[in-house]
C-alpha cells in the first residue's frame, strides 16, 4: 500500500486526471465509460493506496454501466456517510485506508446481501490471482 496522508499535489501527481476528479473531489465517472474488468479470479484494489476493497467472485452484471458488486472483500475495508447531492439521500462508499471516493451502495443487489456496491472504475485496479 502506499502513503495515504498525501498533498492534493501530491495526489493529483499520482493519479489520472479523472482518477483525481473520482477519489479526491467525489466526482462520478460517466456510465458505461470504464472498461467491465477482467472475469478471471483476482482481487479489485483501491486506485490510490492498493487496499483489497472487493472480490472477483462478489462481482455482477447490474446493467447500470459501472461495476458493481454485492460485497466488499471485508467489511472494515469500506467507509460509508450519507450524501445528499443531488436532492437524493444515498449511502457514499470509500476506501477506509486513504478515504478515496469509490461511489454509492443501494439496496437493490443481489443474494446474499441484497446490496449493489455500484463503484467508479476508475476508483480500481484489478489484481489477478
Amino acid at each position: 500500500m502506499t502513503n495515504t496522508t498525501k498533498s492534493d499535489d501530491q495526489w493529483r501527481a499520482q493519479l489520472s486526471p479523472l482518477a483525481y476528479d473520482v477519489t479526491r473531489k467525489h466526482a462520478t465517472e460517466p456510465a458505461f465509460s470504464h472498461d467491465n474488468f477482467p472475469k478471471e479470479p483476482g482481487v479489485f484494489s483501491c486506485e490510490c493506496c492498493g487496499a483489497a476493497l472487493f472480490d472477483q467472485d462478489a462481482k455482477f452484471d447490474s446493467g447500470t454501466g459501472w461495476p458493481s458488486f454485492y460485497q466488499p472483500a471485508a467489511d472494515e475495508t469500506i467507509g460509508k456517510s450519507e450524501d445528499l447531492k443531488w436532492f437524493m439521500r444515498r449511502t457514499e462508499v470509500h476506501c477506509a485506508s486513504c478515504s478515496a471516493h469509490l461511489g454509492h451502495v443501494f439496496p437493490d443487489g443481489p443474494q446474499p446481501t441484497g446490496l449493489r456496491y455500484c463503484i467508479n472504475g476508475v476508483a480500481l485496479k484489478f489484481l489477478p490471482s
